[in-house]
């Protein structure tokens, strides 16, 4: 198997569409092939009983008004519709090797690449783009584009986001949100509670830097809020510790309260291959 591209020569590939297309190859290798199909089975029609078909699929009450034997056929419905939410707030900005925001948006392009790809619609909202789902070729090169012109500034209302991309769905559908989760917990939740309610399927991909994570940072420093522009004058190395158990309590109370409300949460650091965060959460959803 090819190695899988670093994030950061991925992030410095302008094509998106070639990128997407370099990520989905990685990951499908041994993977269901339709990886977000949620099959139902619609009736088509009766046809007589042969020996060996299952018992189950008889119609006894046709059988005893007309003293005949008929199995019902069905038919394989696999039509998905999906959106996928991307936060282009300022803190998607923070300075790393990949931004968080170039990350996200290599994840968007290659799962809106997946699902097209299986015949299957998707759309997008994220900054001033907001495109309906569908399917097909020249509606993901869309996507893409929109996509690749995103660029990360201001506050995020996360809530609304998701629940004009819920809305927007038809029937029963997967929304995808890929943020930092920086911004209103108790508004988002409620309104992934809300898309939840109503059938469709909730995946959350929380993107961070490793430096968010660790701050590797040394000496005095002066950090600066990216969205609000607020200071805050401080010593990294004595500030680690608490500042690593805040983190690690926030992280574990999104992962929880996600999993409590039967949500797919993945937690995927910059310095992931991209291929490799997918693949793995692929693997963890056909558990």
């Amino acid at each position: 198997m090819t190695p899988p591209l670093p994030p950061d020569v991925l992030a410095r590939i302008a094509d998106l569409e070639l990128v997407a297309r370099i990520v989905v190859d990685g990951l499908v290798s041994g993977l269901h092939r339709s990886p977000f199909h949620g099959y139902s089975a619609e009736f088509s029609q009766y046809r007589h009983y042969l020996p060996g078909d299952d018992l189950k699929y008889v119609d006894w009450k046709l059988v005893a008004r007309t003293d005949r034997v008929y199995t019902k056929q069905f038919r394989e419905t696999t039509n998905m519709s999906a959106a996928i939410v991307l936060d282009a707030s300022a803190s998607m900005a923070f300075p790393a090797a990949v931004p968080k925001l170039r990350y996200g948006v290599i994840v968007a392009a290659a799962l809106a690449h997946l699902i097209v790809g299986q015949g299957d619609s998707v759309g997008f909202s994220g900054g001033p783009s907001f495109i309906p789902h569908r399917a097909g070729r020249a509606h993901l090169r869309r996507v893409l584009s929109a996509l690749s012109a995103l660029e990360s500034g201001g506050t995020w209302n996360g809530a609304a986001s998701v629940r004009r991309a819920a809305d927007r769905l038809s029937r029963r559908g997967l929304l995808i949100v890929i943020s930092d989760f920086y911004d209103d917990e108790e508004g988002m939740l409620g309104e992934l509670r809300r898309a939840a309610r109503t059938g469709h399927e909730i995946v959350l991909f929380q993107i961070l830097s490793r430096d968010e994570l660790e701050l590797p940072y040394q000496h005095d420093l002066e950090f600066t809020d990216l969205e609000t522009g607020a200071r805050l004058a401080m010593n990294a190395g004595a500030a680690r510790r608490g500042y690593k158990e805040a983190v690690a309590a926030f992280l574990e109370g999104m992962r929880g309260r996600s999993l409590a409300e039967g949500f797919q949460y993945s937690l995927v650091l910059t310095d992931t291959p991209p291929d490799r965060a997918l693949r793995q959460f692929l693997l963890a959803r056909r558990r």
